[in-house]
């Protein structure tokens, strides 16, 4: 199991893999459902639920699982939809076609997008996929709290059920990536310093504009549009107290350079 700290969909007791389960329904194809856990886990999640598939998991199911055998081991299997989404706040239900039950329909992104966001604030989340060839009844359909459909080429739709799990396992990965808060950066071991004061920016500056003039960058060239030009980029920059003084250094480098120069002259 891999514990790196940047995987945001990690199980564990505090992350939203934990509360995100992908729920097949009446699966025809054991190899299917080895599939989809082989999607599953190349995304993080872990929680396959299995409603009355037609044939258990087999040798075929494990083979096609590729690696994913602990995802396909602890599916946890129900009778009925209703038992296997009992307990969740919010249900996805894939879906490939127009239905007589209208529910608010999303895309994947905006699917994994509210899953990933409901599953933040504590809710058990449930992304439904039905039979290969039928999809879910109109009973189950109704179970959901909001439709997903896959937005494929509509001359070729043709998803399997493993390709239809692995984009909406991608697009909850994408989600949840996005809402990790992000790390702060250290420089060279340490925590980074507040923006360089008013005052040391504008020493800065002028050791930058004694410089530009010993090192005869402007060429004769009048040095205030140069000099505002460079102004924006390093205020746009905000470098820190550190950051600065490593800037005047090589600065102060540049000068000694251009005097060494000059005397050899």
């Amino acid at each position: 199991m891999s514990t790196d700290p940047n995987n945001a969909l990690h199980p564990g007791p505090d992350n939203v893999a934990d509360r995100i389960r992908i729920v097949l329904v009446g699966t025809q194809h054991p190899g299917n459902i080895g599939s989809a856990a082989r999607a599953m886990k190349t995304m993080g999640l872990s929680r396959l639920v299995l409603v009355a598939p037609e044939r258990a998991p087999d040798a075929d199911s494990y083979a096609l699982a590729a690696g994913a055998d602990d995802v396909l081991a602890a599916a946890v299997v129900h009778a009925t939809l209703a038992e296997a989404v009992a307990d969740c706040r919010l249900v996805l239900g894939c879906t490939a076609r127009s239905r007589r039950i209208q529910l608010e329909e999303l895309e994947p992104r905006a699917a994994g997008a509210r899953a990933v966001g409901e599953a933040l604030g504590g809710a058990e989340i449930a992304l439904v996929f039905g039979r290969e060839r039928t999809g879910l009844s109109n009973d189950e359909y109704e179970l959901c709290h909001l439709a997903v459909h896959i937005p494929a080429n509509p001359e070729y739709s043709s998803l399997n059920l493993a390709m239809a799990v692995q984009v909406l396992s991608y697009e909850v990965r994408m989600a949840a990536l996005a809402a990790r808060p992000t790390a702060a950066v250290a420089t060279d071991e340490e925590e980074r310093e507040p923006p360089a004061s008013h005052a040391q920016m504008e020493g800065f500056f002028a050791q930058l504009a004694e410089t530009l003039d010993a090192i005869d960058f402007h060429k004769g060239r009048a040095p205030e549009s140069a000099m505002r030009k460079l102004r924006r980029l390093f205020l746009r920059a905000q470098p820190d107290a550190r950051e600065v003084r490593i800037l005047r250094g090589v600065l102060a480098d540049a000068q000694r350079m251009a005097r060494l120069a000059g005397e050899r002259g």
